[in-house]
């Protein structure tokens, strides 16, 4: 019998805890697979890792991982990855929005020859107009301009296994990004659509600040492109400048001098900025080799119960 491996990144789902072991557990139910879950606590200030604490010492199945901080849901799921030597794997948030009840389907999906099978959320009414926006908008941009394409709507709710699996736990960059990790790989794939359930318990960990974070981070890991914008715009911008040439000659010798301190200043203000642009663009780049240089471990593990 194969042993499947659900990893569940947890930071402060105190009320979720119970929940989705139990959703899990009757789905796993109907199914002929082995099965352990992984909770992964990710620096949480509530009684999240007690209530985990508490499921284990009645199930054995239940397994935990405490992190010394909160370092992050990508980093919370490479830990999981880590620590699990099963030759199937799940990831999946534990706030019940992506539905265990999709979890048959895709190990059905993974019998047919699928070696990763990945989500895809519908949009729904609950979502928020802006949020609906900008992550249709992080989807068209990233697939446009980076190495691999993204369906809208993709989620960090997967399956992965066999030589995929052991890929997928071999990358050691900083700047992890699953749901563009696993499209680069390829492998044998399918996606499966899924209406998110509403949040129960708590409140999303996901803030506007965290989405632009992650959507910088997803970009900029799979593109070079904003490097060469960088280098294109400045050669149209010397192009440009050379238009003036003819002008500023002719001024110099006919002596002809013409007053414009407003334009002056907002040719310098605009310039001033779009070279700031370039160096912030540029600066992204440096700044991940710099992070990547230190070879700091993705996570510390203050605790486990593998």
């Amino acid at each position: 019998m194969k042993k499947v491996s659900l990893i569940l990144p947890a930071h402060n789902e105190e009320g979720n805890i119970r929940p989705i072991y139990e959703e899990i557990s009757k789905c796993m139910g109907q199914t002929n697979y082995d099965f352990n879950i992984i909770f992964i606590d990710d620096g949480s200030t509530d009684q999240t890792l007690s209530g985990i604490q508490s499921l284990a010492e009645i199930d054995n199945r239940v397994k935990y991982i405490e992190l010394s901080r909160n370092f992050g849901h990508q980093f919370a799921i490479k830990a999981g990855l880590d620590h699990t030597d099963a030759e199937i794997v799940i990831m999946m948030d534990c706030d019940l929005q992506h539905p265990p009840e999709l979890i048959p389907m895709m190990l059905k999906e993974y019998e047919r020859g699928n070696e990763i099978v990945r989500t895809c959320r519908k949009e729904t009414g609950h979502q928020g107009y802006l949020k609906k926006k900008t992550s249709s908008l992080f989807y068209s941009f990233t697939s446009k301009f980076s190495e691999v394409y993204l369906e809208k709507g993709s989620a960090d709710f997967r399956l992965v296994s066999g030589k995929a699996l052991e890929q997928l736990r071999s990358f050691n960059e900083m700047d992890l990004f699953f749901r563009g990790l696993i499209k680069w790989m390829g492998f044998k794939q399918v996606s499966i659509e899924f209406e998110p359930n509403e949040r129960q318990h708590g409140q999303t960990k996901y803030t506007y600040a965290k989405m632009f974070n992650l959507g910088i981070r997803g970009f900029t890991s799979f593109s070079t492109k904003p490097l060469y914008f960088s280098a294109y715009l400045g050669i149209l911008v010397s192009i440009i400048s050379l238009l003036f040439l003819p002008y500023v000659l002719s001024a110099l010798f006919s002596g002809h001098t013409v007053a414009g301190w407003a334009s002056i200043m907002l040719t310098i203000s605009f310039f001033g900025g779009l070279n700031l642009l370039v160096l912030g663009i540029i600066g992204i780049y440096i700044a991940k080799l710099f992070m990547q240089s230190k070879s700091r471990p993705h996570y510390i593990i203050r605790n486990a119960n593998l």
